[in-house]
């Protein structure tokens, strides 16, 4: 299991609420997207309301949006004019088919012991040379925030042996900012940008 039952739940349900939430920047998606080649095929996961997958499919790319809540997926698809699938971390099953992959703090709510797991399914999922962007909530051990959603809260040295488990990567950025989540707590967000080596060591 790559999901926690609760978390999905409060998505589940507070699905037209969340989504709501303004957007601050786009800047680091964009700083993203700058690395790719024109019209990359990018598969967002998490996508929540659908504001990411707008812009990279505003900006030329071949965007396939994905999200853990059919509630959410169907408020992004009314976003973005186009049909959003449920798809849970744990169905990802392609090989080498992506460009990149853009995980906006989402993967964040898999429980540790998964967490390998699913980088392992992001790792077979890329191209050779593809770029994976990943948001995490930074800590010392996982728990549940104020509204009950379960939170991984990885320190950076564990984050990084997880991704060295799970496959062989070069790490582009490990950088942080600050800020605030929907129960209105402070956090401080690990932003996370990686690339596939073409072999596994």
């Amino acid at each position: 299991m790559s999901f926690d039952d609760a978390t999905i739940r409060f998505y589940r349900e507070n699905a037209a609420e969340y989504v709501k939430r303004p957007q601050r920047s786009f800047a680091r998606l964009h700083t993203f997207l700058v690395a790719l080649p024109r019209h990359a095929k990018i598969l967002e996961l998490g996508c929540g309301s659908g504001r990411h997958s707008a812009e990279m499919i505003a900006a030329g790319f071949d965007v396939r949006p994905t999200d853990g809540s059919p509630e959410m997926a169907a408020e992004a698809a009314c976003r973005l004019g186009r049909p959003v699938e449920t798809l849970r971390f744990d169905q990802l099953d392609e090989h080498d088919h992506y460009d990149a992959v853009w995980a906006s703090a989402c993967l964040l709510h898999v429980p540790k012991a998964d967490l390998q797991g699913v980088l392992a399914r992001i790792w077979r999922a890329l191209k050779p040379a593809g770029l994976f962007y990943a948001s995490f909530k930074e800590g010392n051990a996982d728990g549940r925030d104020t509204i009950g959603r379960y939170y991984n809260y990885p320190s950076e040295d564990w984050l990084k042996e997880c991704y060295r488990d799970a496959g062989s990567w070069s790490f582009r950025s490990i950088d942080r900012s600050e800020g605030k989540g929907f129960d209105g707590t402070a956090a401080t967000m690990m932003h996370v940008v990686v690339q596939k080596h073409a072999l596994r060591s």
